[in-house]
């Protein structure tokens, strides 16, 4: 059974998501994954910064998915709080083919209803300028059978957008949703 994030994510679960729909078009077009056959190594892995390389070498690249929503922070009255991401997960670069969600926890929700819960452990600057930063993620739960189904670590890359804003809010509570777009790397242990 899907959750109500699920159910609800065309019609109302990222409001302002449709009016950002050019800015994410534009942000999109800005994420490529860059891919090698190293010897021994996954060639679905992208490439990245060694702080977040995936531990172990027993974990490889089961899904790859491309986000695309907003970064939500909140004024408390003297700074700009991380609350949540909101972004829909795609096939592919060019917003084709819904496979789920992304949300608070931080979550990833498959549309069959399988999700992943994390808590990030790595982290190190996008390449893209006032860009969130590149993480690694460690699975902390999952749950049904599905794409998220056994998720041991998440890479998240080739980011942009998603930045707090510069400009102070105008009232405590005051709501700043970013637009950014992302691509999600999802490994499963090979033993």
């Amino acid at each position: 059974m899907k959750s109500s994030h699920s159910r609800n994510a065309g019609s109302g679960f990222f409001p302002a998501l449709h009016l950002a729909a050019p800015v994410l078009a534009v942000l999109l077009g800005a994420c490529t994954s860059p891919s090698h056959a190293e010897p021994g190594k996954d060639n679905r892995e992208p490439e990245v910064p060694a702080a977040i390389e995936v531990p172990g070498g027993t974990n490889k690249v089961h899904f790859h998915a491309y986000a695309a929503g907003v970064q939500l922070y909140v004024w408390n009255g003297s700074g700009w709080v991380f609350q949540a991401p909101e972004a829909v997960l795609f096939a592919d670069a060019s917003t084709h083919g819904n496979i789920g969600i992304h949300y608070a926890g931080p979550t990833w929700e498959s549309e069959s209803g399988s999700k992943v819960v994390g808590a990030a452990i790595a982290n190190a600057p996008s390449p893209n300028p006032d860009s969130i930063p590149l993480l690694l993620i460690r699975a902390v739960s999952t749950q049904g059978p599905g794409i998220f189904a056994r998720t041991t670590f998440i890479q998240r890359v080739n980011t942009v957008g998603g930045r707090a804003p510069v400009t102070a809010g105008t009232t405590t509570g005051q709501i700043a949703r970013v637009p950014y777009t992302a691509e999600y790397f999802f490994y499963r242990a090979t033993k």
